[in-house]
C-alpha cells in the first residue's frame, strides 16, 4: 500500500512539474482575446492551442525529457514483476490527459524490438521512417506535416525492459534496443 502511495505521489507530483514547465514555456497570445469575434464564430476553437514550430520543436524536446524521466522513475520505484500495471501504460493515462488539455498527442512505437501492444506499431509513413532512424543510431526524428510539428525520440530500453520487450528469460543481445516516443503538436498557420 506504501508503494502504490509512493508511485501515485511520484506520477502527480512529474504531471505536476510538466504542467507548470508548459505553463512558464507557453507563448503570450499575439493579440488580445475579443469577445465579438468568439461570439460571431470567426476564431477558430483551437487557435489558442497553436504555436510556432520552433515553440513545437522545444516543447516537445522538454516533454520528452519529462515523460522519459517519469517512465525512468516509475520503473525505479514501483516496478516490480508482481504488479500488473507497467508503467508504460501508466503513462498512456497521461498521454490521454495532456491531448484532453493541450490538443498534444503522444504515444510509444515499437524501433527495434517487437511492439508490446497492436497500438505500438509504427502506422504513418513517418513513424516507420522514425523508427528505422532511430533504430540506425538517431535519437530523435522529426517532420512539419499537416499542421502538426511531429517528433520521435529515441527512449532506451534497459535489462529489464529487453527481457520483456524480446524473449522472456533471454540474455539481451549487446545491441541497443529503443521504443519510441511520438510526441505531435498542432502549429499555427504562418
Amino acid at each position: 500500500m506504501a508503494g502504490t502511495r509512493i508511485t501515485l505521489g511520484i506520477l502527480v507530483g512529474a504531471v505536476g512539474v510538466f504542467c507548470l514547465t508548459l505553463g512558464l514555456n507557453a507563448d503570450p497570445p499575439r493579440t488580445p482575446t475579443n469577445p465579438a469575434d468568439k461570439a460571431k464564430g470567426t476564431q477558430k476553437p483551437d487557435d489558442d492551442k497553436r504555436v510556432s514550430l520552433a515553440v513545437a520543436r522545444d516543447r516537445a524536446k522538454l516533454m520528452h525529457v519529462m515523460y522519459s524521466a517519469t517512465l525512468d522513475s516509475v520503473h525505479h520505484h514501483y516496478f516490480r514483476r508482481d504488479r500488473a500495471v507497467l508503467p508504460a501504460r501508466a503513462l498512456e493515462d497521461v498521454f490521454a490527459e495532456v491531448d484532453r488539455q493541450t490538443k498534444i498527442k503522444s504515444r510509444w512505437i515499437a524501433v527495434n524490438t517487437p511492439a508490446m501492444s497492436v497500438n505500438h506499431e509504427p502506422e504513418t509513413d513517418f513513424e516507420k521512417k522514425a523508427a528505422a532512424e532511430i533504430a540506425s543510431g538517431k535519437a530523435e526524428f522529426d517532420r512539419v506535416e499537416n499542421g502538426y510539428y511531429h517528433r520521435v525520440g529515441a527512449i532506451p530500453l534497459g535489462t529489464g525492459c529487453v527481457s520483456c520487450h524480446t524473449k522472456f528469460g533471454v540474455t539481451p543481445e549487446k545491441t541497443p534496443r529503443f521504443a519510441g516516443l511520438v510526441i505531435s503538436i498542432p502549429l499555427k498557420d504562418e
